[in-house]
């Protein structure tokens, strides 16, 4: 389908985004890489009256060491976040999750930033970005304000964002020598995945001393698996000595039934996942 008509602005600075924005209120959406939003007008799923878009906006971009954090700037693509070496280092759970993202042509395009402003709980980087702990920096007329990860995924498709409010970047505090596994579970390559799980996992001599757990696709928002979490510290970093703590993923969660399998199905998928994926993290 052709999207309905629409007026489009490319801004050069946040400054000018944040005017255009709030000048069209309502009427207006932002595009970064346009991966998401673009399908979304194709099926006229919705039709704003203005599509401002960020791609011309360079301070969005890139990576930077903030000390005890990286920043990832909103309009990073996700092919920068697989190769990035800051990002390999201190957040390699997001350049796992990255290089797992549809395929080339779609990683070389979307970025960081809007895949966690869209939200969609099937999506690979926002749980990534919830098990490490990000903060998400957003601009709006008043300023600007931090939001922690736990309370930037409201709902389905829904954020902390508001309506005259733009993501600039991300905040990620530094996980370095953290091993990290991105095991995602599709029935045809490049689609969204089923079930998939994001772990990051500290050892030290065979033993986990802490782990981050995110899950995909397991509910109406990005989650973490907590109660595994606390389950691993002291565990052996094998299959053996992990499985009774990931038994525990799906505690909590309220996955969707589909063509693709029903919530049960997708419990017990989860426990599976999660262990191959702590004892992959484990291993470096």
């Amino acid at each position: 389908m052709i999207p309905a008509q629409f007026d489009y602005v490319a801004p050069t600075s946040v400054e000018e985004a944040l005017s255009a924005l709030a000048a069209a209120g309502d009427e207006a959406k932002i595009m970064a890489g346009g991966q998401s939003l673009l399908p979304v007008l194709r099926m006229r799923l919705n039709a704003p009256e203005l599509v401002i878009d960020l791609g011309r906006i360079d301070s969005l971009r890139g990576v930077r060491d903030d000390g005890d954090a990286i920043v990832i700037g909103a309009l990073t693509t996700h092919s920068d976040v697989v190769t990035n070496d800051l990002v390999k280092q201190h957040a390699l759970l997001l350049s796992k999750a990255a290089a797992e993202v549809a395929d080339n042509q779609i990683r070389h395009r979307g970025t960081f930033g809007g895949s966690c402003a869209h939200a969609d709980p099937a999506g690979d980087m926002g749980p990534a970005a919830l098990a490490l702990d990000a903060q998400f920096v957003i601009a709006g007329s008043g300023g600007t304000r931090t939001v922690g990860a736990s309370d930037f995924f409201v709902d389905l498709f829904e954020t902390a964002i508001g309506e005259d409010e733009i993501l600039t970047e991300v905040r990620v505090p530094k996980h370095t020598d953290w091993g990290a596994h991105y095991e995602k579970f599709v029935r045809v390559a490049h689609q969204w995945p089923i079930v998939a799980i994001a772990a990051a996992v500290k050892t030290d001599g065979g033993t986990i001393s802490e782990a981050r757990i995110g899950l995909v696709n397991m509910g109406n928002t990005a989650l973490r698996a907590s109660a595994t979490e606390q389950a691993l510290v002291g565990q052996e970093a094998t299959a053996d000595g992990v499985r009774a703590a990931c038994d525990q993923a799906a505690e909590g969660t309220n996955p969707p039934s589909d063509l693709n399998g029903d919530a049960d199905y997708r419990r017990h998928l989860a426990t599976v996942l999660t262990r191959r994926a702590v004892v992959a993290a484990a291993g470096g």
